[in-house]
Order: structure tokens, then sequence, then C-alpha cells
């Protein structure tokens, strides 16, 4: 399937992301404050955490194929050192974003590299890279404006790709689901609805039809359907937010077996 967001669009909305998280980061009272969503972690092991994220992608896009990462950018993350003085850390953390940016700049979309995902319907490509370090970028600028208790909506083109992309590359496996097959529907108040089918094959990902989606066609082969904004679906996913903010249909117990589940390949 093709992507709802092109290559440039990616590489801008991290960039923005950054700049979001940065911004939160200069507006937090102390870079000591704990992130609610990232429990044990202060908002300098969240700026950290993001930066040697950004610099070790930035090396496995930069080395092409490979069937592992560059034992050198396993080695620079292991050894990361980070300014904690506020302006230059975050300084650090837009020159952590640059070298990611730039290296996929000059790799294009369709250039081959190792990613965790081999077994999902994300590619293992430099543009999926672009495509999940838009959301990991996203999702920690939310965390770091929490920590700031001024937490923000994702921006909605963002988190109506992310919604997907998480499905993609997280919840697709060839794995056996271990339990009766079923299926979950994740609906976006935004008009955009995705369909994640389990069974002895393993999990699989279809976008919905929008008039199935608007008029609920189809809507006993899903055992759970979770409907929310994008933004609130991607924060679900992601184990920001709980069910409690969301509207669900059918047996919410599902949701629990699906987040419980650690398939064997991913």
């Amino acid at each position: 399937m093709q992507n709802t967001l092109d290559f440039p669009d990616l590489l801008r909305l991290i960039d923005e992301r950054s700049v979001a998280f940065r911004a939160a980061v200069a507006a937090a009272p102390s870079l000591d404050v704990q992130v609610p969503t990232c429990p044990g972690w202060t908002l300098f092991d969240l700026v950290q955490h993001l930066g040697g994220g950004d610099r070790f992608w930035a090396a496995i896009v930069g080395a092409g194929p490979a069937d592992a990462p560059p034992a050198e950018a396993v080695a620079a993350r292991a050894a990361l050192e980070v300014p904690r003085e506020r302006e230059a850390l975050t300084a650090w953390l837009d020159a952590s974003t640059q070298l990611l940016l730039s290296a996929l700049r000059e790799a294009g979309p369709e250039s081959g590299c190792w990613t965790w995902w081999p077994a999902s319907q994300s590619p293992q490509t430099s543009g999926g890279v672009a495509r999940h370090r838009v959301q990991e970028t996203a999702v920690h600028a939310y965390d770091a404006q929490l920590a700031g208790r001024a937490p923000q909506p994702l921006p909605v083109e963002l988190a109506l790709d992310g919604a997907e992309e998480f499905l993609f590359t997280v919840c697709a496996t060839p794995s056996a689901w271990p339990h009766k097959p079923t299926a979950f529907d994740f609906h976006a108040a935004e008009g955009r609805s995705w369909r994640l089918t389990v069974d002895g094959d393993g999990a699989r990902v279809t976008r919905i039809p929008a008039p199935a989606a608007a008029t609920g066609e189809d809507s006993d082969a899903a055992g759970a359907s979770v409907h929310g904004t994008a933004s609130e679906l991607v924060l679900y996913l992601y184990d920001r937010i709980q069910t409690d903010s969301l509207h669900i249909d059918g047996d919410a117990g599902l949701l629990d077996l699906l987040r419980a589940w650690e398939p064997e390949e991913k």
C-alpha cells in the first residue's frame, strides 16, 4: 500500500516535531522533571533517548542494506555523551535531528537498510525509517509537553499516517495469534479506518474503504472496534492514553489480549 504521506512530507514532519519537542524542553520548569508517560525517566533522559535515536538511525540509513545495525552505531549509542546544560542540550538535539534528515535526504526513500521490523508490512528502507521516526518524534514531543503540563494533540496529517504506520510496523506479523481468530477495527474521526485481522497465520492490516467504515458494513467481522480522533488512536496505540479516552464497540477485553501479545517473530 502507498503511504499516505510522501517522503518530503515525512522529512518536514520530523523537523517540525523536533522543533515542537525542543520548545517543550525549553519551556519545562526543569530537565529533572518526571515524564509521566515514560515511567522512571526525566525530561533529560527523554532528550537523550530521542537525540541518540536520531543519530543511531542516521548511521543505519547511511550504511545501506545490512542484516544488523552497524557495530559503530551500536557502540556510539552505548557511549553517548550528552551536554546537561539546557541550551547546549537543545542544540545537541537539533544537530542530532539534522544528522538524521541529512542521511535520509542523501539515501532517498527507496534505499534499503536494516530495521527491527523485517516481518511486518513496513519496508526495510530509508522511507520506512523516515515514516517511523516521524511518529517516534511526535509521540516523544507529546511526552515532553506532558512533562511540562501542556500536552497538545498530534497534528492531524501526521496522526492519520501514524495510526496506520503503527499497525503496519508494530502489529503486523506472521506469528500465529494464540487466541480465537478475530479482528480489530480502528476508526479515526477524520474519516480513515483500518482493520487488523489476527488468526493462526499471524496479524495483517488492511484499510477499510470509507463507505464500509461509515455505514458499519461488515462490522460483525470485528471483535472490537476503537473510535477516536487520529491523535487519540496514535496515543492509545503507543500506550500514552487508555481506553477510557476512546469509544470502544464490541469486546474490550480483546484489546487487553492484543496489548499483552508478544509475537515470537518480528
